[in-house]
């Protein structure tokens, strides 16, 4: 058996493979609602063989949105729409896992294709942005407001109602997106928190946000089910986050029952030079694996079978998270299989399309 068709159990959930689909925004939502698109977009994935589903980013309150048609879960009424994702997922033997998320001062924009500008906060559509502090992300950014220490424990209850909200729904794997220039992401990034309270300042004090956020929603997430972090594992800018950081901030979130790091790169700042490549980002899933002794996902230019076999196989990561390769090809699993000569199993209903082997 090709290992990447080899199962991975994380707490009481197996993962049939480690072919992830990784959280992609669709810009596809009315307030915070999922539609269609969201059921066979994220459906064809799981009939495609994925074995962990990851939806979009969604937020925990309407603010916190990239755009006005990000995904939320910020109310017990888009339960339905979610639960009726998942259980199809379910149903394909796929794990569904739902990416918890606040946009931060990079919230408020128009849609890619509409242009994907900052919406002004006195605009209809847009609203006021937050941060740790007043600092835009360009200058083509609002200034946001520097969020108080009782606006950040909101953000925490916020955070906990998602992860209770995202049980009811049907979800099985939490993923908390602390990633990407996003509000968590800022807090523990230097280029973008210059804070002189406990959430600014030191290495401790800057990461303390994620972590809180990670105890909230541990203790009302089940026992048996799995909690993962994405993370930016460098700012690829001088002064600001590094490898070496995030096996510290692995460290601290595995001591608080996170099972796997999902190590992405970049995105807080906009001047930052990064060299985009095949694989360009795994080294960061093998230096927090081996480094901090956690299970991590590899993520970034991952296109071919043998390249995502070779991770594993070197032991670089754990699982491997396609994003754009899944948008071009949703049965990358089941070509993968064939790729690799594995005798990984397609659905029963596309079994007269697969080839023989001779």
């Amino acid at each position: 058996m090709a290992i990447l068709f080899s199962p991975l159990p994380i707490r009481g959930i197996t993962l049939k493979n480690r072919i992830a689909v990784s959280p992609m925004c669709m810009y596809s939502s009315q307030d915070g609602f999922a539609t269609d698109w969201h059921l066979v977009h994220l459906g064809s994935r799981a009939v495609g063989g994925a074995g962990l589903i990851i939806f979009e980013a969604t937020a925990v309150v309407p603010e916190g949105r990239i755009t006005p048609h990000d995904l939320g879960i910020w109310k017990d009424e888009h339960i339905d729409g979610l639960q009726r994702i998942t259980r199809f997922i379910t149903e394909q033997g796929a794990v569904p896992g739902i990416q918890l998320a606040h946009a931060g001062r990079k919230a408020s924009h128009h849609r890619p294709w509409d242009g994907g500008t900052a919406i002004a906060p006195d605009e209809a559509s847009g609203w006021q942005t937050v941060a740790p502090s007043a600092i835009p992300f360009s200058e083509e950014t609002p200034v946001p407001h520097e969020l108080t220490l009782q606006e950040i424990d909101a953000f925490k209850d916020a955070f906990e109602a998602a992860a209770v909200r995202s049980l009811k729904a049907g979800f099985q794997v939490i993923e908390i997106h602390a990633a990407h220039g996003y509000l968590l992401h800022e807090f523990y990034s230097l280029l973008s928190n210059q804070r002189t309270d406990q959430y600014g300042g030191s290495f401790e004090n800057r990461i303390r946000l994620l972590l809180e956020v990670t105890e909230r929603v541990r203790q009302v997430w089940p026992e048996e089910l799995p909690l993962l972090v994405r993370i930016s594992a460098t700012d690829w800018t001088e002064g600001g986050w590094t490898g070496d950081d995030s096996v510290a901030l692995a460290k601290e979130l595995k001591k608080r029952g996170v099972d796997l790091i999902d190590c992405s790169t970049g995105a807080n700042v906009p001047q930052a030079t990064i060299p985009v490549g095949p694989g360009y980002q795994v080294p960061f899933a093998q230096q927090v694996k081996q480094q901090a002794d956690i299970l991590t996902g590899a993520v970034g230019v991952i296109t071919e079978a043998q390249q995502a076999e070779e991770i594993l196989a070197n032991g670089q990561a754990d699982i491997v998270l396609l994003a754009r390769e899944l948008l071009r090809d949703p049965y990358f699993p089941m070509h993968a299989s064939l790729a690799l000569d594995d005798e990984h199993p397609w659905p029963l209903q596309y079994e007269r399309a697969k080839p023989r082997r001779r």
